[in-house]
């Protein structure tokens, strides 16, 4: 049976989202989205500390400046936790004021790959932006409904992305900071549930926070399923690699609109293998 620990707190999260895992610190971050805040675990002393935050919050991610960035609202936005500021950095052009933002990643060259979707999960007016040297261009001309999960291949090659919508992820050839033609990767089938947040472990495979099945899933590199960690609590979020050697795997979720005992808890997992430290955001 996989290890699979609840990390104690005081509260659970309305929307777990936006994952962190911050070498500099030794602390993981991820965001309540509709609870409009940012959480913070040091796992070296078990202390989780939260502040609210002056909007919807889909993600935080480290500067390399110092501090982090966050998705807050329709905006890309600076924010320091010691003492807690944030100030807006740029607006995305061009949102209907019925969306957010949702999941983000930065790649190797610093630049952020963010989504945006409609509050209500209703429509495909949602995009796929890229945010580098603080401009804001379309990455994608599809439209989304739930954005998610962008995640870059260990090699740098391909970007990952989902509509939870759909089902289905797809991967883009990435090269100089532009999407080649988007194609489908996994189609989820019955039973699945939705993809969620994802991330590539140093193998090169991909962890896929399944929403509505109870489980992360990992995926070979040629899309192919191999392994599955249940957990107790059916709107699972998003993961990410963390601990001083990576070697852990954190995993969010929702409590929102479910009546579970576990339903917005993180978790902590133990999987066998190692993740790679993520990029940092380079103005």
């Amino acid at each position: 049976m996989d290890p699979v620990r609840v990390i104690a707190r005081d509260r659970v999260d309305i929307l777990g989202e936006g994952l962190f895992w911050s070498v500099r610190d030794g602390a993981l971050l991820w965001t309540d989205i509709l609870g409009k805040r940012i959480n913070r675990l040091t796992p070296a002393t078990g202390q989780v500390e939260s502040w609210e935050a002056p909007d919807v919050v889909g993600w935080i991610i480290g500067r390399a400046s110092g501090g982090f960035v966050a998705g807050i609202g329709r905006s890309v936005a600076s924010v320091s936790l010691d003492p807690f500021s944030c100030e807006t950095l740029a607006t995305i052009p061009g949102e209907p004021e019925a969306n957010r933002v949702n999941d983000a990643a930065a790649d190797a060259q610093g630049r952020l790959w963010l989504g945006t979707m409609p509050f209500a999960c209703d429509g495909p007016t949602g995009a796929f932006h890229r945010f580098a040297k603080g401009s804001f261009t379309r990455a994608d001309a599809a439209p989304y409904t739930i954005p998610n999960g962008p995640a870059i291949d260990p090699e740098g090659r391909f970007l990952l992305h989902t509509d939870s919508a759909m089902g289905v992820i797809f991967r883009y050839p990435l090269e100089d900071g532009l999407l080649g033609k988007r194609e489908p990767f996994i189609s989820f089938e019955a039973g699945w549930g939705a993809p969620d947040g994802m991330t590539f472990d140093a193998e090169g495979y991909l962890w896929v926070a399944c929403w509505g099945a109870s489980c992360v899933t990992r995926f070979a590199p040629d899309g192919t399923p191999v392994r599955r960690i249940a957990l107790p609590a059916s709107q699972i979020s998003n993961c990410v690699f963390g601990g001083p050697d990576l070697d852990r795997i954190y995993v969010t979720s929702a409590a929102d609109g479910v009546e579970e005992a576990q339903g917005g808890a993180l978790f902590e997992i133990d999987p066998g293998c190692r993740g790679l430290a993520p990029f940092l955001y380079q103005d």
